[in-house]
């Protein structure tokens, strides 16, 4: 493990058990009724000084019959704010409009479905499955992480032995184009400054979301071209893995060693990425205002997928599921 990646796990660690030790009133409202999960830097262990915390809040039961009550959920609510606000963590994107809490049901029914997009149950569920740490209340976590990988995989028991989890890979891919074409949107039109704040998220976007969704492509890639399928069992594993770890992971494995040096790159590129991104939002969109400064990191954000794009076709050898992953 690179230098940089071991110091920004260890610095997040610390701050998140730190965070932690500061909700136990908020832990136990949430016992055998609900989770918070971190997603974002502090989920993927990459967080710095001047990360925010992303946060989700699912609780058992259903929309009409909620386990966790509205009066506690907005006492926890208000113990992860203060929370935050002691540990200078900066306030919850949006004024907290994103602090949403959802049932498993609601993650799981919508699966497939219209109303998916517009609850935004679609992006708590992926993002649960791809780069997600659980802050309170790990055995409701547990369990709600299986009851939406058993969604996914509703079909295995007929064909554990060729089990190919192209309705996750789907999703996967829909999320990444969903995060593609919401910048796309919002970058038409737009004064230098706001272009330069666009610019930097696109910048992350190319690093840190492609790798989100396309380390899992990869871990489920590597599985189902070396056993032909791939289990709940396998699905689990990979999700106790951040983003970065799974590249690590693909490291271990023997089968796709002809991957390993492109792996190696990839690792090597996001490092960089780490450290380009350590600083105040502030500062690092005076660096895009800077269009030579710009187009550097953005010649090496297009060359990142460009590594990432050539892992794939390592691994994939036109197997089936590599296959579904173009057409």
């Amino acid at each position: 493990m690179s230098t940089i990646l071991e110091q920004r796990r260890h610095d997040t660690k610390v701050r998140t058990d730190t965070l932690i030790a500061q909700l136990k009133d908020a832990e136990a409202l949430c016992v055998g009724k609900a989770c918070v999960y971190a997603t974002g830097s502090f989920a993927r262990g990459e967080a710095h000084k001047w990360s925010d915390l992303d946060l989700f809040i699912v609780g058992q039961g259903s929309p009409s019959k909620r386990d966790l009550r509205r009066l506690d959920e907005i006492c926890i609510k208000a113990d992860l704010i203060e929370a935050t606000q002691k540990q200078g963590i900066p306030e919850f994107s949006g004024d907290g409009r994103y602090l949403d809490h959802y049932t498993v049901h609601e993650l799981t029914s919508t699966l497939g479905k219209p109303e998916d997009d517009v609850t935004n149950t679609f992006t708590a569920r992926l993002l649960l499955l791809l780069e997600s740490k659980p802050l309170l209340e790990r055995a409701v976590y547990q369990k709600i992480t299986e009851d939406v990988i058993g969604a996914y995989w509703a079909d295995y028991i007929d064909h554990k032995n060729d089990f190919t989890p192209a309705f996750l890979a789907n999703d996967i891919l829909r999320l990444w184009r969903t995060f593609c074409v919401n910048y796309e949107a919002r970058t038409l039109k737009v004064p230098d400054l706001e272009k330069a704040k666009r610019k930097l998220k696109n910048y992350k976007l190319k690093y840190s979301r492609l790798l989100t969704c396309y380390s899992a492509l990869l871990y489920l890639l590597t599985l189902h071209t070396r056993k032909g399928t791939v289990s709940p069992e396998d699905a689990a594993q990979m999700i106790q893995l951040s983003p970065t770890e799974r590249l690590e992971w693909l490291l271990g494995e023997n089968s796709v060693s002809t991957a390993h040096a492109g792996v190696k790159a990839l690792i090597s590129s996001y490092e960089q990425f780490l450290v380009n991104t350590a600083e105040p939002e502030n500062l690092l969109i005076d660096r895009f205002l800077d269009r030579k400064t710009s187009k550097e990191f953005f010649a090496s954000a297009a060359d990142f997928g460009d590594k990432m794009f050539e892992v794939i076709e390592t691994i994939g050898q036109r197997q089936k599921l590599h296959r579904l992953l173009v057409v």
